[in-house]
C-alpha cells in the first residue's frame, strides 16, 4: 500500500533513528521503506544493511560504491528507486537525518487518503530539531487545525512550508511529471505544488515526525553554504519550475508570478557580500525585476538596504513564513 522514500548521505549519527520511525509504525497493510544511500563515506550504509537483515519485509536498501547526486542530482536518485522497486499505491517521504515519532502516522494519513478519493497529498505538523543547541526549538505547522491546505500558500511560502519528512501522496500523480519539475534543484518543493495542481492537500495537526533544522550534512545545510554562484543557479532553477507552473495553470498564474518576485527579492544576498557582487545577482534576474510592480520595486528596495527588522514596519510586504523567521529556520 505504502512506499517510503529515504534518501540518505553520511548520517551514521540519525538513520537508526530515522528508521526505527518506520520499522514501528502499526497499520492494517503492508508498507516498505526503500533506503537509498549514496556512497555514504561514513557507518550509514553498514547500519541500513544490518536493519535490511533484521526487517527484510520492510527495509530495501539500495547501497551505491558511486554518489549518484553528483551526476544528476535528487531525479537520477529518484529514477534509480523507482527502476529498481514498484512502488505501492501513496508514496510517504522521509530522508535518512529526519524521524518519525507517531507510530499511527502512515494509518491516520492513509486512512483519510483512502476514504478522500480527492485528496492527492497529506501532510502533518512536525518539531524543528537543532543539532546545535540538542533540543527542540519549535514546530512547524500549516494551521492551528487540521485542514485542507490552500494553493496559495504552498505557493507563496514555499518548500519548508510543509515539512517533507511528514508528505504522504498518491502515486498516480507522478504521471506525466513536468520536466521542470525534474529539473529543479529541490524535489519537495515542486511535488508540493504539483500535487497541489491535481488533487487537495491535507494538513494534519498531529505532530508525526522531527525535522532537524541546522544538520550541517543535510541538503539544505550544504546549500546555503554553497556560495552565491552555486545558490544562483540553483534559485534560476527554481524560477524557470514556477514560470512552468505558470503557464500550465493560468488560473494561478498571478500566485506563481508573485512567487517568482517575492523568491528574487528574499535571497538578495546581505551578508560578507560586496557591492558588486551585489549587482551581479541582480543582473541575472533582470528580465524579472524590470517587470515588477511597484509593490516588488519597494521590497526589493528595502530588501537591498539590508536594515535588519524594517520589513516588519510594513505588513503587506510579509513575504515568508512568520514562525520560520523567528526560529531562524
Amino acid at each position: 500500500m505504502v512506499t517510503i522514500e529515504c534518501i540518505t548521505y553520511n548520517h551514521e549519527s540519525y538513520i537508526r533513528q530515522c528508521l526505527d520511525g518506520f520499522v514501528m509504525q502499526k497499520t492494517d497493510f503492508r508498507f516498505e521503506a526503500i533506503v537509498h544511500d549514496d556512497a555514504s563515506t561514513d557507518g550509514t550504509a553498514a547500519i541500513i544493511r544490518d536493519y535490511a537483515e533484521k526487517y527484510p519485509d520492510i527495509i530495501k536498501p539500495i547501497c551505491e560504491t558511486e554518489n549518484q547526486y553528483s551526476k544528476g542530482g535528487f531525479a537520477l536518485i529518484g529514477k534509480i528507486m523507482r527502476e529498481k522497486y514498484e512502488y505501492g499505491k501513496y508514496v510517504a517521504e522521509c530522508e535518512g537525518d529526519d524521524y518519525w515519532t507517531d507510530p499511527l502516522k502512515l494509518q491516520k494519513q492513509v486512512g483519510y487518503m483512502e476514504s478522500h478519493a480527492e485528496c492527492s497529498m497529506t501532510c502533518s505538523r512536525v518539531k524543528l530539531y537543532s543539532n546545535k543547541l540538542d533540543k527542540c526549538i519549535g514546530e512547524c505547522f500549516c494551521y492551528p487545525r487540521s485542514s485542507k491546505v490552500d494553493i496559495s500558500d504552498i505557493v507563496k511560502r514555499g518548500g519548508r512550508f510543509i515539512s517533507t519528512c511528514s508528505i504522504v501522496y498518491r502515486k498516480s500523480i507522478m504521471e506525466g511529471y513536468p520536466d521542470y519539475c525534474l529539473n529543479c534543484h529541490v524535489g519537495d518543493y515542486p511535488l508540493q505544488i504539483h500535487a497541489a495542481m491535481k488533487g487537495e492537500v491535507y494538513y494534519l495537526n498531529d505532530i508525526t515526525a522531527v525535522y532537524r533544522i541546522d544538520n550541517s550534512s543535510s541538503w539544505v545545510g550544504n546549500w546555503e553554504n554553497s556560495g552565491m554562484k552555486c545558490n544562483m543557479i540553483g534559485l534560476s532553477s527554481e524560477i524557470k519550475m514556477l514560470e512552468g507552473f505558470s503557464n500550465d495553470y493560468i488560473e494561478y498564474s498571478q500566485i506563481f508570478k508573485d512567487r517568482i518576485c517575492a523568491f528574487i527579492n528574499m535571497n538578495i544576498p546581505q551578508k560578507g557580500i560586496t557591492n558588486l557582487e551585489k549587482n551581479l545577482y541582480l543582473d541575472a534576474f533582470k528580465c524579472h525585476i524590470e517587470n515588477y510592480p511597484i509593490k516588488w520595486k519597494i521590497d526589493m528596495y528595502i530588501r537591498k538596504l539590508g536594515i535588519p527588522g524594517i520589513q516588519r514596519l510594513l505588513p503587506f510586504l510579509r513575504l515568508r513564513n512568520y514562525r520560520f523567521n523567528m526560529l531562524k529556520y
